[in-house]
């Protein structure tokens, strides 16, 4: 069987969840017998990608320079076509909603529904084109894959699509995290001595990290004892000096960092709780990460955060100041407590990996051959 993957997110992700969702599924589909799979991005710019097997990759590394955006679409939109038709695929598996596809491909089609944010909270999104291009997507897709049931409901829902020709397919966590040294030391990596509640990922809309600092802030206990480490999205901004400011903290206790997979495995490690204040999440892989690291973790209690985390989280309501506030006091003041979300986050992370990913979705694809 020959597994065509195109080019959509490689060309524009440098990092992030979706590029390395497919970078994994790749990769763990390559060790099956009499399956190839293979990802057509004759250009790109991203950093999973570019650590992949010449095997699995079509394309070459081009580091983002400004203004050339444009003219990396424009090649890969010639390019990708003639080398996937040449590859004459069994299974096509659109990385991203896009116009953009290669026709005339005697190929299954097969698209991925990573969640329904721009449907559920369009006030965030307004005039922005994805809802519009997904729909298309899906229309022509001979089978969906959504990676939680509560992306899946939302997608029958929102749609209003048959669920019969939808999967649903959890996804992994890189074995770094699980991997990560016990004498790591994470403390070493900043100034201040104190214990630290880890933020990680993008701090803007939805991911509600606005309500976390507020949260941290009307605790005296909080402040005094422990920091806030962010950890990767975006770089220190206006806006987060204003939010810090508002709430009369120091950039001593809200602490930007930022480094690769094996620098984040330690700050899971060495964290005191891990955080995640989200109001919606298609899936939410840093949970994983951090159960997987032996970070407890307290979360929200909304979309399909519950199901990746199950009984190992502590669960808040994240439009709740007090409830987040209540939650981060009772689990960061109790070592019982957070060994319990320890020992159950261990457990809970071993039924997701990028293995069983990938042996679901050629499943997936083996039904539609």
């Amino acid at each position: 069987m020959r597994i065509a993957f195109d080019q959509q997110i490689f060309q524009d992700q440098v990092h992030g969840g979706i590029s390395r969702y497919f970078c994994r599924l790749a990769e763990n589909l390559s060790v099956y017998e009499n399956v190839e799979a293979k990802i057509f991005s004759p250009v790109y710019r991203n950093h999973y990608l570019s650590k992949l097997s010449k095997k699995i990759v079509s394309g070459m590394l081009v580091p983002g320079i400004p203004k050339i955006k444009r003219l990396r679409t424009m090649i890969n939109s010639i390019m990708a076509p003639v080398m996937m038709k040449n590859f004459q695929p069994d299974i096509v598996h659109e990385t991203y909603y896009s116009n953009n596809i290669v026709r005339d491909l005697d190929a299954a089609r097969v698209i991925t529904v990573y969640d329904m944010i721009h449907e559920r909270m369009p006030h965030l999104y307004l005039n922005h084109p994805t809802s519009r291009i997904k729909r298309k997507a899906i229309e022509r897709a001979d089978h969906i894959i959504c990676i939680s049931e509560n992306t899946r409901d939302d997608l029958v829902d929102l749609f209003n699509i048959s669920s019969q020709n939808v999967s649903v397919i959890h996804l992994g966590f890189d074995q770094v995290f699980s991997n990560a040294s016990e004498n790591c030391h994470a403390k070493s990596n900043f100034s201040s001595e104190k214990p630290y509640i880890l933020y990680v990922g993008s701090r803007r809309t939805y991911k509600n990290f606005p309500a976390l600092v507020n949260a941290y802030s009307t605790s005296v206990w909080l402040r005094d004892n422990f920091n806030i480490i962010c950890f990767g999205g975006e770089k220190y901004s206006v806006r987060d000096a204003e939010l810090i400011q508002k709430n009369k903290l120091s950039r001593d206790q809200i602490i930007y960092v930022s480094g690769d997979d094996a620098k984040l495995a330690s700050y899971y490690k060495n964290a005191s709780v891990f955080v995640y204040p989200s109001l919606y999440e298609g899936f939410g892989i840093p949970p994983l990460e951090a159960m997987s690291s032996g970070c407890p973790v307290i979360c929200s209690n909304t979309s399909s955060i519950p199901e990746v985390v199950g009984d190992a989280g502590e669960y808040f309501d994240p439009l709740s100041i007090d409830s987040i506030k209540t939650a981060l006091e009772k689990i960061l003041s109790s070592d019982e407590k957070r060994l319990n979300l320890v020992k159950k986050g261990y457990e809970r992370s071993k039924q997701f990996s990028w293995a069983r990913c990938a042996k679901e979705t050629l499943e997936v694809y083996r039904n539609l051959v």
